[in-house]
């Protein structure tokens, strides 16, 4: 039965605690967020308007003079709420429909899976900003897009996490034992295929905020005054040759979240595949 169980020795891993310690200390960030700002995030001060780094605004300040790492360290909050928000719900509704998908079988089976592959054969990004034009622009519109696009990969994934649980032993002595559907599906199968989905959904996170952070880029994510780093590297990329700041520090903390999670990801995928 592969439970859900992490290795010890993921602990001990050097890279497994490099990317813990990034994943951690950005989480820790955006639940502490008010007490580790040095300033409200959205306060502007036109007589700090692209002040360099200094023992003011260590990582400078933008155009109108709002502290750059105050923006930074709130904005964690809203990549990681959506990132964490789309990852759940996609994985969820993919679960369902893939677990029923690869139990079932016959017509169910081959009508979702089909249904699926017409999402997997559109470019992913190229979907998302056509369904965020059509709802419109906004945080809440970008997580429903990202949402429709990324359940079909965990349909996918759990349907042949599932075609091989169920013909387990301790699977078919459930059915033998005349068993309930679901209490096999809940009891049996699901606990025994949520490693795989655990490690992908965890890779998938690093996928998720770099394409939230470029539909803010393009404006069709988070819009101003909203602390979000997409939208930061956005609004400093015109000022790059004299206010480097403004947008290169906003794309480090891009780079470093979706680094840990990545990271992260990769090790609990290679963890759970060697049991």
């Amino acid at each position: 039965m592969r439970q859900l169980r992490l290795p010890k020795r993921i602990l001990k891993d050097p890279t497994t605690v490099i990317a813990l310690g990034i994943v951690g200390g950005w989480i820790i960030a955006a639940i502490f967020a008010p007490l580790l700002a040095p300033y409200d995030p959205l306060e502007i001060n036109l007589s700090d308007k692209f002040m360099r780094p200094s023992m003011r605004h260590l990582l400078g300040a933008d155009a109108f003079g709002r502290d750059i790492l105050s923006r930074i360290i709130y904005g964690s909050r809203i990549s990681l709420m959506m990132s964490l928000c789309v990852v759940t719900l996609a994985s969820l509704i993919g679960v369902v429909f893939g677990t029923v998908s690869g139990y079932v079988g016959g017509m169910p089976d081959e009508a979702i899976m089909r249904f699926t592959e017409i999402f997997l054969g559109i470019p992913a990004f190229f979907f998302v900003m056509v369904v965020v034009v059509a709802l419109g622009p906004g945080l809440l519109n970008a997580m429903i897009a990202m949402t429709v696009v990324w359940w079909p990969a965990y349909a996918r994934l759990a349907r042949g996490q599932v075609l091989s649980v169920k013909e387990f032993a301790f699977v078919e002595a459930a059915r033998a034992l005349g068993a309930p559907a679901s209490r096999i599906i809940f009891r049996h199968i699901i606990r025994n295929i949520f490693a795989p989905i655990l490690a992908h959904m965890t890779l998938d996170v690093g996928y998720v905020i770099l394409t939230a952070t470029g539909l803010s880029f393009l404006g069709l994510g988070a819009q101003r005054p909203t602390p979000d780093w997409g939208l930061m590297v956005s609004t400093g990329r015109n000022t790059l040759e004299f206010a480097w700041w403004v947008s290169t520090f906003p794309g480090c903390a891009i780079a470093s979240l979706v680094l840990g999670f990545t990271l992260l990801g990769d090790r609990l995928n290679e963890a759970f595949s060697r049991g």
